[in-house]
């Protein structure tokens, strides 16, 4: 399989920085694993001895519930680490990854990549904020799910997607991912024709429009004004 070789490394967040001793090592144990869009990574439950890092492309982290629906947790761009979770002595996956669109991620075995941090305490650092933001994002997650009405919470879904994707154009921001209806209500944990109604609630508000299947954001400070304010 083809490697990510040590100029490339210095390109993604996670690696940028780091020592040339700690370059070379993660450039001779990796690999790079390609996949398609909607192709699944691991179920939850699976037994997995790699750590995977996306190079390219946008991967999605879920859970299944006990009543069979989907619940979305993340969705991890280039340069983020999928699974560091299996670090701990247990091999079994927390959560399920398929490929939100087509893309590559660097393979690394679990064993190496425990040795990397144990040599390097900078990359250790990084490998733990990974999963500090992980915790954050879930805790705000919890805290939306028991608190906020379903606009609220569709709102502050958006408003992370802008940051995380958005492109200027003109006076407006573009959430420059495809997503659907279906898969905001994936993400919310609620039905498909109830996050209609609540995006149809935030375009009469004139805080978000759709366009040729695509989500703009107006004003990002009203957006988040609109989440924040009772």
């Amino acid at each position: 399989m083809a490697k990510i070789l040590f100029q490339n490394l210095k390109e993604l967040e996670i690696f940028n920085g780091l020592n040339e001793n700690t370059l070379k090592e993660i450039e001779r144990v990796n690999c790079v694993k390609s996949l398609r869009k909607g192709q699944i990574l691991f179920l939850d439950k699976d037994r997995v001895n790699n750590i995977y890092i996306v190079l390219e492309g946008k991967v999605s982290i879920f859970k299944i519930s006990e009543a069979s629906n989907k619940k979305i947790m993340f969705i991890l761009g280039k340069g983020e680490i999928i699974n560091e979770v299996i670090i701990e002595n247990y091999l079994s996956e927390a959560s399920s990854c398929e490929a939100f669109e087509e893309s590559e991620l660097i393979v690394i075995n679990r064993t190496d990549f425990i040795n990397i941090m144990m040599m390097d305490f900078e990359f250790n650092k990084r490998v733990l904020n990974s999963l500090t933001k992980k915790v954050r994002r879930l805790y705000r997650q919890i805290k939306n799910t028991n608190m906020l009405k379903i606009e609220k919470r569709l709102a502050a879904k958006l408003y992370k997607l802008a940051k995380d994707y958005g492109i200027k154009e003109e006076n407006k921001i573009l959430i420059n991912v495809k997503i659907s209806v279906t898969y905001l209500s994936d993400m919310l944990g609620v039905s498909r024709e109830t996050v209609s109604r609540a995006l149809k609630t935030l375009q009469n508000m004139e805080l978000v429009f759709l366009q040729n299947r695509s989500i703009y954001i107006n004003d990002l400070n009203k957006l988040i004004n609109y989440f924040k304010n009772n």
